[in-house]
């Protein structure tokens, strides 16, 4: 095997592995609440989750764009550069989740006006899982900046047993408290609290086993006026902020049409709902094994572009298309043969089953229209080519909503199938067109 595919192989299972974990912190509390007798336990961890899901998930450019700064840093030998990134992160990321606390009532009843659950009671419990979830805000964000530091230091190997313990004990603490107490969606979100300062605390004992030496790069007093000055000095801040800017509003793009996609299929009925949330599961397996080979790419190129090593960059981003290319056929080729057994393990429903087969062409194609759009992903990010990903994503999400506007009235849920497909295909494109952003950053 070549010398770069044992790199990017080294980076990307362990992070599928990582990916594959993050359903079950849901997964896990769903099944739990499931089996308590009322339908509104299920409905209060649904929405929970999902509003803790945006609100983190727009908050990822914690992880990025620490990502890939650290990958150049590292590449380039900069490490008293690569220890002040990680307490820069680190340290805004529990700021973040402190002030989330601190504005916790307005946050939460402003989810909950967006979201607007089913029922009264739904609500309620939505608001006790919240009360308690949110103090998890300050791990969970200052977690982003130690995941994103370990994977710009080559490193996936961390985030994967932080993510392993979080999901034992989460699944050992929520059972206890609500079998073993008698709790119930309290019981979720506290055992859920505590996997989340369980994955905090993993996290930082990894970074002391394997880097303690480099806390020589820190100064001596971290809170002294000259510590503080180089931590925090305007020209680095603005580029940390300039880069993670850009991927926030790139996020948000993201966000807004996955939730109008769910919202445009729920307006159509309850078969098209159920329909497009059983299709969306193909495309949901596909991102979390092509997000590990991104995950690879942000490491690896960030790395090769901090040290200048045009070479190595070239044919490490020809090697994670070919990667890129293999893993889509090879979905293609599964979803054609055993796609539709695969739908009847998620559901019984004949009806959504037979809805299904109508759409099922669009979720086909998935892997082969996504494919360029993740694996560039990785690529700007470890090049910090934000702006680039960013006018690349503002682009795609205008195609989206200009393709389902013109023909939702004719064509129904095809017509945001095809726009969905086409926004994924536009990303991948444009940054095909961009990418000599990218190579300027090599000299």
């Amino acid at each position: 095997m070549h010398p770069r595919d044992r790199q990017i192989l080294k980076i990307a299972l362990p992070s599928i592995v990582s990916n594959i974990t993050v359903p079950l912190l849901g997964l896990v509390d769903v099944s739990i609440v499931g089996h308590l007798g009322a339908a509104a336990y299920i409905g209060a961890i649904a929405v929970g989750g999902m509003l803790f899901n945006i609100i983190y998930w727009l908050f990822a450019f914690l992880r990025m764009g620490t990502g890939g700064m650290t990958s150049q840093a590292f590449g380039a030998r900069n490490l008293e550069e690569v220890m002040r990134l990680l307490l820069r992160s680190v340290l805004l990321g529990i700021g973040l989740g402190v002030l989330f606390i601190l504005l916790q009532h307005p946050l939460r009843e402003l989810a909950l006006y967006l979201i607007a659950p089913p029922t009264a009671e739904v609500a309620q419990l939505t608001r006790t899982y919240f009360n308690i979830c949110i103090y998890g805000a300050p791990a969970m964000l200052g977690l982003y900046g130690v995941t994103g530091w370990f994977l710009g230091m080559q490193n996936s190997r961390s985030p994967m047993w932080v993510a392993i313990v979080q999901n034992v004990v989460n699944i050992l603490c929520s059972l206890l408290l609500v079998y073993g107490f008698g709790l119930k969606v309290d019981g979720v979100a506290l055992g859920t609290l505590i996997a989340q300062y369980a994955g905090f605390l993993t996290a930082l004992f990894l970074l002391m086993r394997h880097y303690r030496r480099l806390m020589r790069y820190l100064p001596e007093r971290l809170f002294s006026a000259k510590a503080l000055h180089t931590l925090w000095n305007r020209t680095a801040m603005a580029r940390f902020f300039s880069v993670n800017r850009n991927i926030f509003l790139r996020t948000l793009c993201l966000v807004t049409v996955t939730l109008f996609f769910t919202s445009a299929g729920a307006a159509q009925g309850e078969v098209i709902l159920a329909v497009n949330t059983l299709l969306m599961q193909l495309f949901t397996l596909y991102s979390y094994i092509m997000d590990g080979f991104a995950f690879a790419g942000e490491a690896l190129s960030g790395r090769y572009i901090g040290a200048r090593h045009a070479e190595a960059f070239f044919s490490t981003v020809r090697r994670l298309f070919g990667w890129g290319t293999l893993i889509s056929l090879l979905f293609t080729l599964t979803y054609a043969l055993g796609g539709a057994s695969f739908l009847q393990l998620l559901t019984s429903e004949e009806e959504v089953i037979a809805a299904s087969a109508t759409y099922f062409l669009w979720a086909l194609l998935i892997p082969l229209c996504g494919l360029a759009a993740f694996i560039w992903d990785g690529i700007y990010i470890g090049a910090t080519a934000t702006r680039g990903m960013l006018l690349s994503m503002a682009i795609a999400t205008l195609t989206f909503f200009l393709l389902y506007a013109a023909l939702h009235t004719i064509w129904g849920n095809h017509a945001l199938w095809l726009a969905f497909l086409a926004y994924l295909l536009q990303r991948g494109l444009m940054q095909t067109l961009l990418r000599k952003s990218l190579y300027q950053k090599l000299s």
